[in-house]
C-alpha cells in the first residue's frame, strides 16, 4: 500500500481510510483504505474520518475493518 497520506488540504496524517462519493444516489461510503489509489476515491486519515459528516439529504454508510 505505501505510505499514503490524507487528502486533505493542509494535512500530513496517514491515511487510514477511503471515501467515495455516488452523488446521483447522495451517498458518501468510508471503508478502510483501498488496496491502491483509485480515481475519484479519496483518502483520509481517522481525525477527518471521525469530524465528516453527510450534507443534509445524503446517507453515509461506514465500514469497518473485518477481523484479521
Amino acid at each position: 500500500m505505501g505510505d499514503r497520506v490524507c487528502g486533505k488540504a493542509q494535512c500530513s496524517r496517514s491515511a487510514t481510510a477511503t471515501l467515495s462519493y455516488d452523488y446521483p444516489g447522495s451517498l458518501i461510503v468510508i471503508g478502510p483504505l483501498s488496496l491502491e489509489r483509485q480515481p475519484g476515491f479519496h483518502d483520509l486519515c481517522q481525525h477527518h474520518v471521525d469530524g465528516l459528516t453527510a450534507p443534509v439529504g445524503w446517507r453515509m454508510i461506514r465500514y469497518s475493518p473485518l477481523p484479521g
